[in-house]
C-alpha cells in the first residue's frame, strides 16, 4: 500500500507544481478525476499520500535547501520535474520523525524514477538522497 502512495503523492505533487494550485486540491483532483476507474482507493492510501505530499509543501524551502546544498551548483529549479519532486519527497521523508529506515525511503524513491523518470534519473536520484542521508545522519 505505501509504494502505491506514495506514488500517488508523486502525482500530487505534480498536479501541484504544473497547476499552480493548492496541494489538497491537487490530492481531491487526483482522487476524484484521474483514478483509474473501477478502483477505490483505500483511505489509509488517501491519507498517507495526501499527508506526504503536503507535508513536501510545508518544508518546501527546508528540503530545496538540503538538496540544492547537496546537489553543488545544481539548484531544484533547475531539475527535471520528475526528478526534483521525488528528491523533494525524498529528503522530506528523510526529514520526518520517527523517520521511515533510510533505506527504505531510497528504495522507494529509486522504484518511482525507474517508473516515472530515466535509468540516469535513477542514479542521479540515488546519489542525491545517499549524500542527504548522510547530511542528515553522517553516523550511520
Amino acid at each position: 500500500m505505501k509504494h502505491r502512495a506514495r506514488e500517488a503523492a508523486l502525482q500530487i505533487l505534480y498536479l501541484w507544481d504544473v497547476g499552480h494550485s493548492d496541494v489538497v486540491l491537487a490530492a481531491e483532483t487526483l482522487f476524484a478525476q484521474q483514478w483509474p476507474e473501477g478502483e477505490s482507493p483505500s483511505d489509509d492510501l488517501r491519507a498517507f499520500a495526501t499527508n506526504l505530499a503536503s507535508e513536501t509543501v510545508r518544508r518546501l524551502l527546508e528540503v530545496d535547501q538540503l538538496i540544492a546544498e547537496t546537489a553543488e551548483r545544481w539548484r531544484p529549479e533547475r531539475m527535471a520535474i520528475i526528478d526534483r519532486l521525488i528528491l523533494r519527497m525524498g529528503a522530506c521523508e528523510l526529514l520526518h520523525q520517527p523517520a521511515p529506515p533510510p533505506a527504505v525511503v531510497i528504495n522507494e524513491c529509486l522504484e518511482l524514477a525507474r517508473t516515472f523518470s530515466t535509468e540516469d534519473s535513477v542514479k542521479f536520484i540515488n546519489g542525491m538522497l545517499d549524500g542527504i542521508r548522510k547530511k542528515l545522519a553522517p553516523e550511520q
